[in-house]
């Protein structure tokens, strides 16, 4: 029997009843399932349509089999195409893509529980979240921190080792953060009260916990035990100063599941927020990547089921921004128009566009990170390093006619400026311009340092310059430190733009729209650069020396008063006694008349 005929006796045998129903390929491999209120008329719309897109040609192109199951409601089915979906992960379903793994509040199973941060779900703990706010998850736990003194150690402590006496009170207790039960200070019942209390907070219910210590308040004001009560206030302050830091939405305390839906070209974002007594508790966003043409009122009820499921939720009411192709028992869903639940709608899109902005930033972070690290491989191959160039450093001279010599070494880490590596350096030992003599005194500077001081050594070194250059550093690098550094070098043509790359002896040839020629380039541009701008300052400092500086007594706002008022050295060695104490007083003006005038009585 053919495919064709195989498929269509199914058809035609189906019921027409609420179920799921899977497609397989030739290979017994699922790739796709869906549901439907009807199963007969769902699975033949596949078949008998004449305009399908693209995506469904190619879907039914691959099925060679197909099998379903009937269940009682579509709201089963929806919960079983998820589940299946999740399971098989079918090549033409959308696909459920988490960007990231979002934090979770943990709380452990244990005489006396830990709580704390964490982003591995485990067996043997209780979770709450994710939470996509990492602010609110750690406003959550620095409440806790605040007002009660929950353990932070990692002993395992039961009411067996304690009475064996197997620890010891800590810091922690010393100052305050901690009562101290692994030595009996405080009971099993007492610390589990306070994690009763802790788990109630994040969940969201702190107003309910701060109407119970604001009764305790009064009840210990009552009995006069005013000490007891202040420490309780300063708890329910606490609380309170923690709900005005949450995001209050509504005027009421009610409890409220707000979704937004947002699509592009390949991929549908969801977003839910989760609100309890009025107050954001917690929010997450998942995306789903489009592989067929799926209505959005389905996938919107898929992404509402997942979001419940990862939030833990329990609301009975659902604001939605259209309605999802779903019915849930005794769970409302509404669709404002206006007022503050339309404003809650908006937020929760607010929160999409913010992960679509996210997921675009990381993407070309990632984009650039694959670019960088193509080009050291092309870099690497070209060379034939034995491994990746992921530290270079760079070495350029600057001089005029041997004046003000200077060198500079640019570092270049993972393809990019390491600016907090560039290192300038004065030439002390080589008088006149000698380019290859200044070369020999950094490098061997720079690395002799590094040596010594055990840090890394490069994975190759580049001198701006050609064969002489390569030359006067491998003697250093290798004869004298007996280091194993590769080392190339970047000729310049007569326009002092790059032309060669040189290595071994060989010039490399490359193109000039080369991206491993345009990064050369950029390192050869920037340690000129570095070293120019060095020469300058270097050369304007010298420039500013003059005769002045040499005259005793005479400082530097002395002698900048006499140069904006006389110009230059000359006219103030011209000028009378009379004009210069007008500008700088008679006993430092007799100073610099006398140094100019040294054969005259005044």
């Amino acid at each position: 029997m053919s495919k064709k005929n195989h498929i269509e006796e199914i058809v035609s045998t189906l019921p027409h009843s609420p179920g799921v129903y899977q497609y397989f390929n030739s290979d017994g491999e699922i790739i796709y399932v869906g549901k439907a209120k009807d199963l007969k008329k769902r699975v033949s719309s596949y078949f008998n349509k004449t305009d399908k897109s693209v995506k469904v040609q190619a879907l039914v192109k691959h099925i060679a089999d197909l099998k379903y199951i009937v269940v009682n409601t579509e709201n089963d089915a929806l919960l079983l195409e998820n589940n299946l979906i999740k399971q098989y992960q079918p090549r033409y379903n959308i696909l459920l893509k988490d960007g990231k793994t979002y934090p979770w509040i943990c709380i452990t199973k244990e005489d006396f529980p830990r709580i704390f941060k964490t982003r591995i779900i485990m067996r043997g703990a209780e979770y709450f979240g994710p939470y996509s706010s990492v602010w609110i998850l750690d406003t959550i736990l620095d409440l806790v921190k605040q007002i009660y003194p929950i353990r932070t150690c990692r002993f395992p402590m039961n009411e067996e080792t304690i009475r064996q006496g197997k620890h010891k009170e800590c810091l922690e207790y010393h100052i305050k953060n901690c009562m101290a039960p692994c030595v009996g200070f405080q009971t099993k019942e007492e610390y589990q009260k306070i994690v009763g209390e802790i788990r109630e907070i994040i969940k969201g219910n702190s107003k309910f916990i701060a109407e119970k210590i604001l009764g305790e308040i009064h009840k210990c004001a009552e009995e006069l035990r005013f000490e007891e009560a202040e420490e309780l206030k300063q708890k329910y302050l606490a609380i309170i100063n923690f709900q005005n830091k949450t995001v209050v939405t509504t005027a009421t305390d009610e409890n409220l599941d707000v979704m937004a839906y947002d699509v592009d070209e390949k991929s549908v974002y969801i977003n839910m927020l989760q609100i309890v007594n009025g107050s954001i508790v917690k929010g997450l966003t998942i995306e789903y990547q489009k592989r067929i043409d799926e209505a959005d009122e389905e996938i919107l009820a898929l992404g509402l089921l997942e979001l419940r499921s990862r939030l833990q939720s329990d609301s009975k009411v659902i604001l939605v921004p259209f309605m999802p192709d779903i019915e849930l028992e005794g769970i409302s869903l509404k669709v404002p128009m206006k007022g503050d639940k339309k404003k809650l709608i908006d937020l929760s899109m607010q929160n999409v566009k913010q992960y679509k902005l996210d997921k675009l930033k990381r993407n070309e972070e990632l984009n650039i990170e694959q670019k960088t690290t193509q080009i050291l491989f092309t870099l690497k191959e070209k060379l034939g390093l034995n491994k990746l160039p992921i530290h270079i450093e760079c070495f350029d001279n600057s001089n005029i006619s041997g004046t003000d010599a200077v060198a500079a070494c640019v570092v270049f880490k993972k393809g990019k400026p390491s600016k907090k590596d560039y290192r300038k350096y004065n030439i002390k030992s080589v008088v006149g311009p000698d380019d290859y003599a200044s070369m020999r005194e950094v490098v061997y500077r720079r690395y002799s340092r590094l040596v010594e001081e055990g840090e890394p050594l490069p994975d190759l070194i580049i001198a701006d310059g050609g064969v002489g250059h390569i030359e006067t550093i491998r003697k250093v690098v290798e004869e004298e430190l007996n280091l194993n550094i590769p080392i190339a070098g970047l000729a310049k043509n007569d326009k002092h733009r790059t032309r060669d790359l040189i290595f071994n002896s060989q010039v490399i040839s490359m193109k000039t729209n080369d991206v491993c020629f345009n990064f050369l380039t950029q390192i050869q541009n920037e340690v000129h650069r570095f070293a120019i701008e060095f020469h300058r300052d270097k050369r304007s400092k010298s420039q500013l020396k003059s005769e002045l500086d040499e005259i005793p007594g005479i400082g530097p706002n002395t002698k900048e008063k006499l140069l904006k008022e006389l110009k230059s050295v000359k006219r103030i060695q011209n000028a009378e006694i009379s004009e210069l104490e007008k500008i700088i007083g008679t006993h430092r003006a007799s100073i610099v008349y006398e140094y100019f005038h040294p054969n005259l009585s005044l």
